[in-house]
């Protein structure tokens, strides 16, 4: 979930203050037949970079960072072009082609980008909430997956900072969703039997329609 490393708002779909700044993977904006071409081209070809369903990365456990030197933070920043022209509100390296456990999300139009970088799980709470999440790298796949409401995980800033986070809501399920994919776990992974037979399903449908076209 993010965008460079300052917010990028050249091209962006009008959204309210309140609004998601598009798919999270946790949910669909629009379909690329509602945006305007120029964007819709430009999510297509950010698409073309992520990692989707049956890649082995994806189930890859990713490595600590232990060098914030400027290829870094240049990786950061073009992860957050990624995931802004994908239309997302967060990307894992992984779903890059990057075994780094690194993380990039913006849950709201006007936030600047954040970047994780080693987070861990300190402390959530016991209450949970069940809500749709979809994934860039699972192309037409909604799973209703249960997390913790509330979170607060250490990490560090592209400069080897630390820093903590406590996140409620959206940005906390974000966080949690970017995390599994650095530990190689996916939405489906968490998900009813039922509703994994079913995103099994259409995604075996995404793939042969793509291989056709």
């Amino acid at each position: 979930m993010s965008e460079a490393l300052e917010q990028l708002d050249d091209g962006e779909q009008p959204l309210a203050d309140d609004e998601p700044a598009g798919e999270i993977e946790l949910e669909e904006l629009a379909g690329d037949e509602e945006l305007d071409p120029e964007i819709a081209a430009r999510r297509k070809a950010a698409l073309a970079h992520v990692r989707k369903w049956g890649d082995p990365i994806l189930k890859t456990k990713a490595r600590p960072v232990d060098r914030f030197d400027g290829a870094l933070r240049e990786e950061i920043e073009r992860m957050g072009v990624l995931m802004h022209d994908a239309l997302g509100i967060g990307l894992a390296a992984t779903q890059v082609g990057v075994l780094h456990r690194v993380l990039v999300y913006r849950v709201q139009s006007q936030a600047p980008v954040s970047a994780l970088i080693n987070p861990k799980l300190e402390w959530h709470s016991g209450e949970e909430e069940i809500a749709e999440e979809g994934c860039l790298s699972l192309p037409t796949v909604l799973v209703e997956v249960e997390r913790p409401l509330h979170i607060r995980v250490a990490a560090q800033d592209p400069f080897g900072e630390p820093v903590l986070v406590e996140a409620s809501g959206l940005e906390a399920r974000v966080i949690q969703h970017e995390m599994d994919h650095l530990d190689g776990v996916l939405i489906l992974n968490r998900t009813s039997r039922e509703q994994r037979k079913e995103a099994a399903k259409a995604l075996r449908e995404w793939r042969d329609q793509a291989g056709a076209e």
